[in-house]
């Protein structure tokens, strides 16, 4: 994987699927102290309007920040700001595939980057736009 700035191209794309299972929830849940029962209690989920249990939304943003930090842009980038808009739930056993895309190279060593979830039924969940320092800019050798 590069470091370099110049390496980076709009339109530069970057794909990552995940499968939302109930081990994925129940560790979230642990590990932010979510526990709303939307999330984690079947009995209560079918009371609902999405008649089951959902998958918390920072899954899906952790996701991004997962693609953004290893894959592309990779190691080096640094979050500056994130906007999500949640479209529809996702459910405990969906496969959700998260695209990212760079739509933008601004000056000095930012990225503005689309992403999009999409669930095995090619609905989109979660749509946004992500602004990033691109890697690069942290090593004392890249000007």
């Amino acid at each position: 994987m590069s470091n370099k700035i110049h390496d980076f191209t709009v339109g530069q794309k970057s794909t990552y699927h995940q499968l939302v299972d109930d081990a994925l929830v129940r560790g979230y849940a642990e590990l932010t102290g979510d526990n709303n029962p939307i999330h984690l209690d079947d009995v209560f989920a079918k009371t609902t309007r999405f008649g089951q249990r959902i998958a918390h939304g920072g899954i899906l943003f952790g996701m991004i920040s997962k693609v953004l930090g290893n894959q592309m842009p990779g190691i080096g980038t640094v979050y500056l700001s994130q906007t999500i808009n949640f479209e529809k739930p996702v459910f405990i056993g969906d496969t959700v595939t998260l695209e990212a895309t760079i739509t933008e190279i601004l000056p000095k060593h930012v990225a503005k980057i689309s992403v999009t979830i999409t669930k095995q039924t090619g609905d989109v969940v979660m749509d946004g736009k992500a602004t990033v320092k691109l890697p690069g800019w942290l090593t004392k050798t890249e000007k």
